[in-house]
């Protein structure tokens, strides 16, 4: 079974109505950490010996986080500049996560709808996405689509609690199997694998 590793960054965790639900959901799921940056590290220094410890124990890796200005909160960027060093993550002897698998769980204030050509952002969440894609890449990881949740200033918080339960479900199919690559190809978010599991 895959062991989940969900690295949450929300600087304003009392303001949260999507993010907090969607931690408690996946929070006492066996196989799930659900490992707060910013509880941790309310200084940004971040413990780079024990944060790459966390990763060798997890086959998956989650930055669940909301979509600040198309990107991720600052201790995400802080996290990446420290943790995945030349040497361990990348570079000839980078080899520490080959194989793994690197995603990230969203919100969004705007409607799915405006993210695309033409629209208000002008382009797909996936394009914005791009980096942590990429760094997969880099990282010699493998990299799934977002789970996302749109609409946060609007959404109902009956709405929410199903995108929680949801939540839930993607992770259980991600603890026993990946998507495979056919599927892959043809999805732009996670919220919709699930349906076409057994």
């Amino acid at each position: 079974m895959n062991q989940i590793l969900i690295l949450f960054a929300h600087p304003a965790l009392e303001k949260s109505r999507i993010q907090y639900r969607l931690m408690k959901a996946a929070s006492g799921i066996e196989g799930v950490t659900v490992h707060d940056l910013y509880q941790v590290y309310p200084d940004l220094m971040i413990d780079v010996p024990h944060e790459q410890a966390l990763l060798s124990e997890h086959d998956i890796i989650l930055f669940q986080h909301p979509f600040y200005w198309y990107s991720a909160p600052a201790i995400v960027k802080e996290w990446q500049d420290l943790v995945l060093e030349y040497g361990y993550a990348y570079g000839p002897d980078g080899t520490a996560l080959h194989g793994k698998t690197l995603g990230n769980v969203i919100s969004t204030g705007g409607d799915a709808h405006n993210y695309q050509p033409g629209r208000r952002h002008n382009h797909s969440i996936g394009e914005f996405l791009i980096p942590f894609e990429q760094t997969a890449a880099i990282c010699g990881m493998h990299y799934l689509p977002p789970f996302t949740v749109h609409g946060a200033h609007d959404i109902s918080g009956a709405k929410i609690d199903e995108y929680a339960e949801h939540y839930r479900q993607v992770l259980w199919h991600l603890q026993r199997s990946l998507p495979d690559q056919e599927a892959l190809a043809t999805m732009h978010t996670l919220n919709h694998w699930t349906s076409h599991q057994g």
